[in-house]
């Protein structure tokens, strides 16, 4: 059962290194680079493709004294969340701690599905040196794990600039260690256009959440936010040809899958590719290629759309300390989708912390619909993240003590 539930299992879990995280034990992904372990990235276009060395933030932990459990089955490209295993490793007690790379929201939908915290830092303040990645600027690695201490003492070992990642900010990196104790009560803002996109009946489990949170001190307010829904058109184009381009180099000759018996190298590279992906991938690929080539106007026009969702989003923080969201409904399929759009109905809620930047944080046991955890979202200012996961220690030690 574990060969199933895991990519590649460390024989040797041994760390000599003391720490901030030692003795805890981390799950990875097939897509974030181990030196000699195989990094498939979930994909036949990385067929036996082994890692040639340690991604900066696996050296990062491995120095801080964590041990690596192994790799979870992934989806292609960390892509969704098709044949991903880590919920179900990291539910069974294989691991203290889960690194999954964040492109819609993955690793803090896992997090919902596994009952778990999940947390995706603020974009450009984790290196992604090593990170078989889709959509640069809109993915990063995100933390999951079982409680919020073991979340901060991460991405405190995490943070840090990278010279092998020129995307990274090179100034003003949040102190991964800090926390600030608020000096007001905190405000959450839902966004009304959110709330109409759900089912009666989870609107109504999330409204009902709000008396708890008031109780311990916390302020809820309503903002508007008219464009809620381009969100998901704007990170649906932008990542479909980053994507395109990121795929570009999975060509059957350096490395990965190559087609047997093609008559010349042209047949080859086409048959290799045509081999490589899967269904939903190719749609995705073929998506951006159109927008990339065809259509490049409606890419600029969504570029200037996010940078409008951006500065909107950043002006309801002169009124509000976090933004509340759901991190999932029950009623989308989040592990097995048909189709491209399918996949993002499963993802709406997590999509805009992944087109802004923001770091977003997934808290279990708070929101339940029907006996489902649909996982109560908080999203922060951008490079608020310490603040962030203060307040969610604190909101949840608070709301448990009322429960008491």
């Amino acid at each position: 059962m574990q060969e199933n539930l895991f990519s590649y299992v460390n024989a040797s879990p041994s760390s000599a290194a003391a720490g901030l995280l030692a003795g805890k034990s981390f799950l990875l992904q097939p897509n974030l680079s181990v030196g000699g372990w195989p990094c498939e990235a979930g994909s036949t276009a990385l067929e036996k493709y082994v890692a040639l060395e340690d991604a900066t933030i696996v050296e990062k932990i491995k120095n801080a004294g964590a041990t690596l459990a192994g790799s979870a089955r992934m989806a292609e490209l960390g892509l969704g969340l098709s044949g991903d295993s880590s919920a179900r490793i990291f539910s069974e007690g294989k691991c203290n701690v889960a690194l999954i790379s964040d492109t819609m929201g993955e690793a803090r939908v896992t997090a919902s599905l596994a009952r778990a915290f999940g947390f995706k830092p603020s974009w450009g303040i984790i290196s992604r040196f090593g990170l078989i990645g889709l959509a640069p600027s809109m993915e990063c690695s995100g933390i999951m794990a079982r409680t919020i201490g073991d979340l901060s003492a991460t991405l405190q070992v995490l943070v840090g600039s990278d010279r092998r990642d020129p995307s990274m900010l090179q100034e003003r990196l949040p102190d991964g260690a800090k926390v600030d104790e608020p000096d007001r009560v905190a405000t959450l803002g839902v966004i009304r256009e959110c709330i109409d996109t759900l089912p009666a009946a989870e609107s109504s489990a999330l409204r009902s959440v709000f008396p708890a949170m008031e109780k311990s001190g916390t302020a809820i307010c309503e903002v508007s936010l008219p464009d809620f829904k381009q969100f998901r058109t704007v990170h649906n184009i932008v990542g479909s040809v980053e994507a395109s381009s990121s795929a570009g180099k999975y060509d059957g000759v350096r490395y990965g899958h190559r087609a047997e018996n093609a008559e010349n190298w042209n047949e080859m590279y086409l048959r290799s590719r045509a081999e490589s992906f899967g269904l939903i991938m190719k749609s995705y690929l073929f998506q951006g290629a159109y927008f990339q080539f065809r259509d490049y106007t409606a890419f600029e026009d969504a570029c200037r759309i996010r940078r409008r969702l951006v500065d909107t989003t950043k002006a309801f923080y002169k009124d509000v300390d976090f933004l509340l969201f759901p991190t999932r409904s029950a009623a989308q399929n989040q592990r097995s989708p048909a189709s491209i759009d399918e996949m993002y109905d499963a993802f709406a809620l997590t999509l805009p912390a992944n087109v802004t930047g923001q770091p977003s944080l997934t808290v279990p046991g708070l929101l339940q619909c029907d006996g489902v955890d649909l996982g109560l979202q908080l999203v922060g200012a951008y490079l608020d993240d310490a603040r962030l996961l203060a307040f969610a220690g604190r909101l949840v030690d608070t709301i448990s003590d009322l429960h008491q």
